[in-house]
């Protein structure tokens, strides 16, 4: 599937209703989310599915792809553009086996082996970080930009970056070779995720140049 990492928006919803979640995804796709990722880590399947449901009713308006944090099952079962697994989820060539060629695949790969590992197995993204701390519930590890870049340069897919990443500290970025930006907090907890997710995505655009 193709598809385009330049922005892509992970929910958080310990600080959200499930109305409140939506709209906050609505608007991060109005402002220019390019992929949103469903992150439920304590959540029931059963709830799990019916929240993804309800988000790929709003992220199927802006033709976004929906991809879902760890479960392939919920994946499948709400019809969802793909997955992203860590390194203690399903494997990635058992989750490219169980959703075929079509689906996305993302892995987190904080190391060059671990990349190109992902990569052979089937992955279609990278996802490295995190870049700073992070004020979300994941455990978190500090990946130096300089391994960054070097992920990058030795995998043939694309790289996103996340953790930490805002507006104001995304210009760290501004010589690696990623192909976009993993964004949590910085959307989410916004008063106005519009308006962040458009002035990042707008800097993100401006690196490239």
């Amino acid at each position: 599937m193709q598809f385009d990492p330049t922005l892509y928006v992970i929910t958080d919803s310990s600080y959200h209703t499930a109305d409140s979640l939506l709209h906050a995804v609505d608007q991060a796709c109005v402002g220019g989310a390019t992929l949103i990722q469903l992150r439920e880590k304590d959540t029931g399947g059963r709830d799990y599915l019916a929240l993804a449901q309800r988000v790929k009713a709003v992220t199927d308006r802006y033709c976004v792809p929906l991809i879902i944090d760890d479960r392939v099952d919920i994946a499948l079962a709400c019809g969802a553009a793909g997955v992203h697994v860590g390194a203690s989820d399903l494997p990635v060539a058992v989750c490219r086996q169980l959703l075929g060629p079509a689906r996305i695949v993302g892995a987190t790969a904080k190391s060059v082996d671990a990349a190109r590992a992902a990569y052979a197995d089937g992955a279609d993204y990278i996802g490295t970080g995190a870049i700073y701390p992070t004020t979300t519930h994941v455990a978190t590890k500090i990946t130096p930009v300089s391994t960054l870049n070097e992920i990058c340069r030795a995998v043939p897919i694309p790289v996103v970056a996340i953790g930490g990443l805002n507006a104001d500290n995304i210009g760290v970025l501004a010589d690696s070779p990623i192909a976009g930006v993993a964004i949590v907090s910085a959307v989410m907890k916004a008063d106005d995720p519009r308006a962040a997710a458009a002035q990042i995505r707008e800097k993100v655009l401006a690196m490239r140049r």
